[in-house]
């Protein structure tokens, strides 16, 4: 039994090893819950497998015990049991018949069927890349909303509790997945973490040593010197034969003692607060207003006033007098006065929703980002989701729903691009991005285009939709197709706003000024998805077709 278990692991294990998948699961929280229906089936079969076993070894059991009782019996007197024919020639079938069979039944290997279901599921498997990239999701949730290590391990998240914790390897293999990517700050958080729990009691497969050797090394690249000593020895204390902390010890003490006499400073011993969110400093990255990005996702930092609040209104809106929409105006509510952000109530129906969804998963893709240098559509870890492009000839909702974003923004959809729909995974986002194309500093360039996303402020940002055509994205339409239980806002970093998804409700901005000229203010993100699952969908206007909906103003930022 030991030696078929031991074979389904090994089985398993080179099945991990060998699968190749579609990657990039982990982006989209609507393909991930195919996986909960794939690891019940498995579950079951698991248990089917239990189940054969469990009966074979029955049945191998019952014949043991009859042959026990048997052999007894013979074995007390063999000349008088076989003086009776009966004895013997049950003795000859049994050696010649019964043995054989009972060979077969032990040579019967059940985890066959468990292996072929295996197998036909594990394409569809997760891989590597999908596993680091959900570990990376939940440390770009801990830093966007200021979570600890402790509050993702018990499950603790705002306004909600539950029972999806981690264990002592799981918070080990966190810390690990930060330390191969060379993040040694999340390395430390994790890494501590699961030290803490080890300490605790719980039980684990990874060693305190392990742990240890991770967390010292973190820390010493963090520059904390006192705490990498202090942990680096009691590595030493439990495993004297380490060779690499003997050294790592050696070396921490050496450089420590050089910097504290070319400062003229005395030893202070390691600070004996434990290691938590915040006690070092986060690495600086790529995007400058990282900080108040993230304080808008948490809902700090809003610039919204007494005084601009006063200028918000509601009312409806029937598309100057449009036929379609005098019976039943839409609902539109203020959002920001300037750059002008409202809001449509009711914009789509559930059945609506579930039908766009129903049409987008089997078309859902990694979403990608033009690269501002090639000009080449890449993926990027700032843009996490899954997104696909619906035409009005796929459904006749399609086309439902595009005449309706026409009649309420009174803007030509013939010159649009698709309806994107885009479904956010775990830890969900899209960093701060302008919808619209930004012209390269060159004042004989006469392109006109537009590029989905960009980075900085590149000079040679190329001219991303010149092929369509239909010059700059005017206006964005994002409709909200989810409601999100935390996190998945729409912030605009520039002047501190941040618009919280509602389903069935859609916001809508210009991107550019009336005289075409791009409008900066509108650079925007979608915070990372906390709790839930979060559905979109956007039109993008194009200039062409606009000229006499969207006259041209007076000055350059009418």
């Amino acid at each position: 039994m030991r030696k078929i278990l031991s074979f389904i692991l090994w089985a398993l294990l080179c099945c991990c090893c060998c699968w190749t998948t579609q990657a990039e699961i982990f982006t989209s929280i609507s393909q991930m819950t195919d996986l909960i229906y794939t690891e019940k089936e498995l579950v079951q079969s698991l248990r089917e497998y239990i189940q054969a076993e469990e009966s074979k070894l029955a049945a191998v059991k019952s014949w043991a015990n009859k042959l026990d009782a048997l052999t007894k019996v013979s074995t007390s007197d063999p000349e008088g049991y076989l003086a009776h024919p009966v004895n013997a020639y049950k003795l000859m079938k049994r050696l010649n018949t019964e043995w054989a069979e009972l060979e077969t039944l032990v040579l019967q290997n059940p985890s066959d069927g468990f292996i072929s279901n295996m197998s036909i599921h594990r394409q569809y498997f997760p891989d590597a890349e999908d596993e680091t990239g959900a570990a990376k999701a939940l440390m770009r949730l801990q830093d966007t909303y200021q979570l600890d290590s402790e509050a993702f391990s018990k499950g603790k998240l705002p306004g909600i509790h539950s029972n999806a914790i981690l264990t002592v390897d799981d918070c080990f293999d966190m810390g690990k997945t930060a330390y191969n990517d060379a993040d040694y700050y999340h390395a430390v958080l994790w890494m501590q973490q699961s030290l803490k729990q080890l300490d605790g009691g719980e039980e684990t497969v990874v060693s305190k040593e392990d742990i240890l050797d991770y967390l010292s090394y973190s820390v010493y690249q963090m520059g904390d010197l006192p705490r990498a000593i202090e942990l680096t020895r009691r590595l030493v204390a439990i495993d004297p034969s380490h060779q690499r902390a003997g050294g790592n010890l050696r070396y921490f003490e050496r450089l420590l003692f050089k910097q504290l006499n070319e400062l003229n400073q005395d030893y202070q011993p390691a600070s004996e607060e434990p290691i938590k969110l915040g006690t070092y400093i986060r690495p600086k990255d790529h995007l400058p207003e990282r900080e108040a990005y993230e304080a808008l996702c948490r809902g700090e930092g809003l610039q919204m006033n007494d005084v601009r609040r006063s200028r918000l209104f509601c009312r409806y809106q029937d598309g100057k007098r449009n036929p379609r929409l005098l019976l039943k105006p839409m609902k539109e509510e203020d959002e920001w006065d300037s750059p002008h952000i409202v809001r449509y109530l009711n914009v789509l129906s559930h059945k609506e929703i579930e039908k766009i969804k129903e049409l987008a998963k089997p078309r859902l893709a990694r979403a990608t980002v033009r690269d501002p240098k090639t000009g080449v559509l890449t993926t990027a870890n700032y843009r996490v989701s899954k997104s696909a492009w619906l035409d009005k000839e796929d459904d006749p909702v399609i086309d439902i729903v595009n005449q309706r974003i026409e009649d309420i923004t009174g803007l030509t959809v013939d010159t649009a691009e698709l309806l994107q729909v885009a479904n956010y995974g775990v830890g969900g986002q899209y960093e701060p991005h302008y919808d619209f194309s930004r012209r390269p500093f060159d004042s004989n360039y006469n392109g006109d285009g537009n590029r989905l996303a960009t980075f900085l402020n590149y000079k040679d940002e190329p001219d991303a939709f010149k092929r369509l055509g239909t010059g700059n994205r005017v206006a964005t339409f994002l409709n909200y197709m989810s409601d999100v239980e935390a996190g998945g806002a729409t912030v605009f970093p520039d002047f501190g706003a941040a618009i919280w998804p509602r389903k069935g409700t859609a916001v809508f901005w210009y991107n550019l000024f009336k005289s075409g000229e791009g409008d900066y203010r509108t650079r925007h993100a979608a915070c990372p998805v906390l709790v839930g699952s979060k559905w979109v969908s956007n039109k993008w206007f194009h200039e062409r077709g606009q000229e006499f909906r969207r006259p041209c103003g007076l000055t350059e930022v009418d």
